[in-house]
């Protein structure tokens, strides 16, 4: 569905779409998996397994692909200018281990639109259940800044709790080097802006860009979380609970990601930035939690 651009629509609050099905093969859950830079070491969950084999893994974050067309449908009825939107931060919570195939129903909703001045906020909530809708098991938060659309006269977002990072050694550190076709690998699960793949279309937002196609911000939550997965949730995607990011700053196909985490209490908070450019995070206000 092509988006035209339309005055922001603020008493789109509470809107909803759905039910939407989502089918998809172990074969869309294993491309997914690489394009977040899974690869041998990672076999439960690009492999599909020998006769008798336990059944293939799937990450917890591919139950933000078939949220797309909810958030979508849900853009049409919010309105505003899209080619000044940028993905704001992520909230990703499962509930159960998502199947490696099969058919999910998916519901979303416009949680909020805020109003800040020069530009206006926006969060959609969409969940991700069973075929039959009776097993809720993922529910995702995707917050978006319209740069052009602010000064509508309504409220300014509320403000969520800051992470800060301890003064202390990390309790782990991790390097995840991408490849220069990694973007072109991860657009193939469903996100086909060509902001990520066309030198072109990279140049008219040579301001965010500087004239190359950046990385997806969802492939870098991604690797992230693959990486949170098998430092603190033994690998396994049944003890992973969350994950909660601000998007501060692109990375480009071949940077290297840099992990640092500390555990604090139930949470596990998470600074990234790429061996490029180390004095600037990628991700703020990222934290994890899995469960023992």
């Amino acid at each position: 569905m092509e988006h035209v651009s339309k005055p922001i629509n603020p008493q789109a609050v509470g809107q909803k779409v759905g039910p939407l099905l989502f089918s998809y093969r172990w074969q869309d859950a294993a491309l997914y998996a690489l394009g977040i830079g899974a690869g041998p070491d990672d076999l439960p969950y690009v492999y599909e397994g020998a006769p008798g084999d336990p059944p293939m893994r799937v990450y917890p974050s591919f139950a933000l692909i078939p949220a797309y067309e909810a958030c979508k449908a849900l853009f049409e009825h919010v309105g505003g200018d899209f080619s000044g939107v940028l993905h704001g931060a992520q909230i990703l919570r499962a509930h159960r281990p998502l199947p490696p195939q099969g058919t999910l129903s998916v519901v979303g909703m416009v949680q909020g639109i805020w109003d800040l001045r020069r530009l206006a906020q926006v969060a959609l909530r969409v969940d991700v259940w069973d075929e039959q809708g009776s097993a809720l098991l993922a529910e995702s938060e995707w917050v978006l800044l319209y740069l052009n659309d602010g000064g509508f006269g309504g409220a300014p977002p509320p403000k969520s709790p800051r992470i800060h990072i301890p003064e202390r050694e990390p309790d782990w550190r991790e390097s995840i080097p991408t490849s220069p076709s990694q973007a072109l690998l991860y657009r193939l699960s469903g996100d086909l802006n060509p902001l990520h793949a066309d030198p072109r279309v990279a140049q008219k937002a040579a301001s965010v860009t500087k004239g190359r196609p950046i990385l997806h911000g969802l492939c870098t939550y991604g690797i992230v979380l693959r990486t949170i997965l098998r430092r603190e949730c033994d690998n396994n995607p049944a003890r992973f609970h969350s994950f909660e990011a601000r998007f501060s700053r692109p990375v480009w196909p071949g940077d290297t990601i840099l992990v640092s985490a500390w555990r604090e209490g139930e949470k596990v908070l998470i600074d990234a930035r790429t061996k490029e450019h180390p004095d600037e995070p990628i991700l703020t206000n990222a934290w994890a939690k899995c469960s023992t």
